[in-house]
């Protein structure tokens, strides 16, 4: 499915007394690619995926079909935004998978882990460097769902805070830091997050593997 083809939203129109406010969370899914094991919250989509983290509400992570969608080996999403992601001061914005930690160590941890990029005008991406490799035990930097997210009140935490929240934060200025030598253009604005599922295949007959998308929400936004 190409960008456009789902255009799948959730109501962001106006009030009755006036416009209302945009979304700190996603409010399109653009488009949708399922992997190999893929299925799991299929049916519930756009809503599963829209909005804040269903995560947030829970003191165990998010798994319903009805709160997550499994990406499937390979598989990968496209969320759209009803306000501009923009490059502030730390994170700009975070991913909501389910991981949670083993035993209650952050060392060990249930991870499921996907690919980041973003884009502008849905066409340029931009990704952030990810390796399924750790860089210490439990810690995947630039890889979405291995972050657990945090029992929180969305309508209470404005502006977004990841250490708050949990969720795996991500800074659009990691991707400027070599623009000055590479010559690049400077990614300080976006509309569009895509997200992909880093296994190449799968030998399981389940429809839940992959990451589980629960969420995205914004954190510098206008």
């Amino acid at each position: 499915m190409s960008l456009g083809v789902l255009g799948l939203g959730v109501g962001c129109g106006e009030a009755a007394d006036g416009p209302a406010e945009p979304s700190l969370y996603a409010t399109e899914v653009v488009s949708f690619e399922p992997g190999k094991g893929a299925g799991w919250g299929q049916h519930y989509l756009p809503d599963n995926v829209l909005g804040e983290p269903d995560g947030a509400f829970s003191s165990t992570p998010a798994a319903e079909r009805h709160w997550v969608l499994s990406l499937g080996a390979g598989g990968e999403i496209v969320l759209g935004f009803d306000r501009a992601i923009v490059d502030g001061p730390g994170a700009d914005f975070v991913v909501f998978e389910n991981a949670f930690w083993i035993r209650d160590n952050p060392d060990e941890v249930w991870a499921e882990l996907a690919e980041v990029s973003v884009s502008a005008d849905g066409e340029t991406w931009h990704t952030f460097e990810c390796s399924d490799e750790p860089t210490k035990p439990g810690r995947w930097p630039g890889c979405a769902g291995w972050t657990p997210t945090n029992a929180y009140d969305p309508a209470a935490v404005v502006p977004l805070d990841p250490q708050i929240t949990g969720g795996d934060a991500f800074d659009l200025a990691d991707l400027n830091w070599d623009d000055q030598n590479s010559g690049n253009q400077r990614v300080d604005r976006v509309r569009y997050v895509r997200i992909r599922d880093m296994l190449d295949n799968t030998n399981s007959e389940a429809d839940n593997v992959g990451f589980d998308l629960d969420a995205v929400g914004v954190v510098h936004g206008e």
